[in-house]
C-alpha cells in the first residue's frame, strides 16, 4: 500500500503511545483523517498545549502548569503525611479514591538495575529532603507491586528509616468484588500475611 510521508509520519508518531503497534497506529491515522479530522486537529493543539504548558511542581514533581500543583497548594490537605508514587497516573488513580488527604511525591519512574535506573535517577535525594521537613511524620509508600516497584520501596523505607522517619506501605489483598477461587495464589497469600 502506497502512503505518503505526513501519514506515515502520523503512524510512526501514534506508535509512541504505549501498547500501539503498527496495525492499531494505522488504524488510529486513517480514522482520524477519514472520519474524524476535527477531532484530529483538537488533538494535536491540546497535545501541543499540554507540552508547551505543562511542568513539574517544585514540591511533589507532579505535572502542573504552574510552578507548585493545587494539591500541594491546599491548605486543607494533612501535611503530615506524604504518600510516594511512581507517576504522575498513579497519584490521579489515587486522588480519584478521595481516600487520602495528605500530599504525595512523584517519583516519575522506579529503580531498575537491569535499565540502569538507580536511586539517583528517580530523585531520591529530594524525596529524603522533602521528608526530612519536620513536617511529615508519616511516608505512605505507594509504588507498585512489581519486582522495580518492591525494590524502590525497599530502598526508599531503608534510606527514611536512617533518618528516624515512619514509613508504611499500601496494603495487598484480594480486589473487593472477587472470588477467592479465581484470583492468584500470589495475591492470596499476600492477603494472608497482611490481614488486620
Amino acid at each position: 500500500m502506497a502512503t505518503s510521508n505526513s501519514l506515515d509520519a502520523l503512524v510512526q508518531a501514534l506508535r509512541r503511545l504505549p501498547g500501539v503497534g503498527v496495525k492499531s497506529a494505522a488504524r488510529m491515522a486513517f480514522h482520524l483523517l477519514q472520519h474524524d479530522r476535527e477531532g484530529a486537529l483538537a488533538l494535536s493543539q491540546a497535545l501541543a498545549q499540554a507540552v508547551g504548558s505543562m511542568r513539574h511542581c517544585e514540591r511533589c514533581h507532579t505535572f502542573c502548569e504552574a510552578q507548585v500543583c493545587e494539591v500541594c497548594q491546599d491548605p486543607e490537605r494533612d501535611a503530615t503525611r506524604l504518600c510516594v508514587v511512581e507517576t504522575p497516573a498513579d497519584q490521579s488513580a489515587l486522588e480519584r479514591t478521595g481516600a487520602f488527604q495528605g500530599l504525595y511525591f512523584v517519583l516519575m519512574g522506579r529503580i531498575s538495575p537491569l535499565d540502569g535506573i538507580g536511586p539517583k535517577d528517580i530523585g531520591l535525594k529530594k524525596l529524603l529532603d522533602r521528608a526530612s521537613d519536620g513536617v511529615v511524620q508519616e511516608v505512605i509508600l505507594a509504588t507498585n507491586f512489581t519486582a522495580e516497584g518492591e525494590t524502590t520501596a525497599h530502598v526508599i523505607s531503608e534510606a527514611l528509616k536512617a533518618r528516624g522517619l515512619r514509613t508504611t506501605r499500601l496494603a495487598r489483598g484480594v480486589p473487593v468484588g472477587s472470588e477467592l477461587e479465581y484470583v492468584d495464589l500470589g495475591t492470596i497469600a499476600h492477603a494472608l500475611a497482611d490481614r488486620r
